[in-house]
């Protein structure tokens, strides 16, 4: 495959571009996980449901809409205003605060005041002609009209009933010309339309959760910026510890120098091969294990230690320069078990995809710089592998693959049939990440396919 038309023709993005895209899925996600977990989404989604309630909404149409002379307060305290205004009523009550007129009515209940029907009687006090007054006054018969009349037991009932707690708060509520804005009701409304106005909510609610799960992809399990050697030992990682690791085979060049020619510097693996003699243990087909003397020296590295897992996407930024087979790439440490080229330089050209004896399957790598650093990535389904170089896909496979974790391997070495040289490879950056299968939402959907 021709990477350099691919380039050209826009189908495959730059190292540095792509680099920036998985970066940007990175944040984020990171993003969308710290605003899962924030107090402002809990109160957001917390008021999303009470305002969106239609408690809410019809409370807030009654407050908005509703009239105050249509309530029930608004009816009573009307009539209750109406009936303590009433002339009648305000002459009624104004007697009773009346001291002459309350004398008048104590008097009423003597045997003196049977004398006010007398005409000789009435001339002979000036107390009677006063009372004889009073008695025959339009004030008095009001008063006679009012005191048991259903006006004034109307008011009696209604004035008991306005100055209760409850009635003067619902009063006032309704009142209120601006109650809406005053319920508190309305600054929960608020509160949740200032929150969806926030950039960190808006951002949340457009990021879909089917986008941010295969985003979850780009959230590292494993990350070597290759400041260090911490993640990395000498060997192919076998898993018998009776087996001599780290050794070279007779059809080979080179002696592995159990990592003294692996140096971490500047922010990269560079792992060597240098023209020097070195006797060391080789495998031979016929004769096994033997010792051998190898004109020149290089490495294989693991992080079998550090880090293995099973499915996933596995990704590294790699280049070589100079002579000799180079290859990054995963493996379960046992021998002749599968392993993936992420990627494969076979000392003429770039390959990468899967080594399985004789059911091998690479593909050359076309119209590349050595000398440029390329993301080559690989993904691990439950179905499907897929290789790919930055965004383009290269190669895909069934998954037939054991089910056991593999780790990362880089390893340089000099065929014997081959002409001899130094050379390097670099590795500037090793990650891995976990399955969709993994992550938050496939799991919830398996759940909910179990019930």
């Amino acid at each position: 495959m021709n990477l350099f038309t691919a380039r050209l023709t826009g189908k495959m993005l730059s190292t540095e571009a792509f680099e920036k895209t998985v970066y940007e899925m990175q944040e984020r996600v990171k993003r969308y996980r710290q605003i899962e977990k924030s107090p402002e989404l809990a109160e957001y989604q917390k008021l999303k449901k009470v305002v969106g309630s239609s408690d809410f909404q019809e409370t807030k149409k009654e407050l908005v809409n509703r009239k105050y002379k249509d309530t029930q307060e608004g009816r009573m305290m009307k009539e209750y205003e109406a009936l303590s205004n009433s002339s009648s009523i305000r002459r009624y009550r104004r007697a009773l605060k009346d001291e002459e007129f309350q004398a008048f009515l104590a008097f009423r209940e003597t045997e003196d005041f049977k004398k006010i029907k007398s005409f000789k009687e009435i001339l002979k006090s000036a107390e009677l002609r006063r009372y004889n007054m009073l008695y025959y006054s339009s004030y008095y018969k009001n008063y006679l009209k009012v005191l048991n009349s259903p006006d004034l037991k109307r008011l009696e009932e209604l004035e008991e009933e306005v100055h209760k707690e409850n009635f003067q708060k619902r009063h006032a509520l309704w009142a209120d010309a601006k109650r809406w804005q005053h319920s508190e009701q309305y600054k929960a409304e608020q509160r949740y339309l200032e929150l969806a106005k926030s950039d960190d909510i808006k951002f949340y609610y457009t990021q879909r959760e089917e986008r941010i799960d295969w985003a979850e992809l780009f959230r590292p399990a494993f990350d070597d910026d290759m400041s260090s050697s911490k993640n990395w030992k000498a060997g192919f990682g076998y898993p018998n510890p009776a087996m001599k690791d780290g050794h070279s085979r007779t059809t080979e060049r080179q002696a592995y120098n159990g990592g003294k020619n692996t140096f971490f510097v500047d922010g990269r693996m560079s792992l060597e091969t240098r023209e020097e003699s070195k006797k060391a243990v080789a495998w031979d087909e016929k004769k096994g294990f033997i010792e051998q003397v190898f004109e020149y020296t290089s490495d294989v590295m693991n992080t079998k230690e550090a880090f293995a897992q099973e499915s996933g996407l596995f990704m590294a930024k790699v280049r070589t320069k100079g002579d000799g087979h180079h290859f990054f790439g995963l493996t379960t440490g046992k021998p002749n078990s599968p392993m993936i080229a992420l990627y494969h330089y076979n000392g003429k050209s770039h390959q990468m995809g899967l080594v399985n004896g004789n059911k091998t399957k690479m593909i050359n790598l076309t119209g590349m710089f050595r000398s440029a650093y390329y993301v080559y990535s690989f993904r691990w389904t439950k179905n499907e592998l897929i290789w790919s170089v930055n965004d383009m896909e290269i190669l895909r496979l069934p998954n037939r693959l054991p089910k056991e974790p593999m780790f990362f391997i880089a390893q340089s070495w000099l065929p014997m049939a081959e002409k001899g040289g130094e050379g390097k490879m670099r590795v500037q950056w090793a990650r891995a990440f976990r399955g969709v299968e993994d992550s938050p939402l496939a799991q919830r959907n398996a759940k909910e396919a179990e019930k």
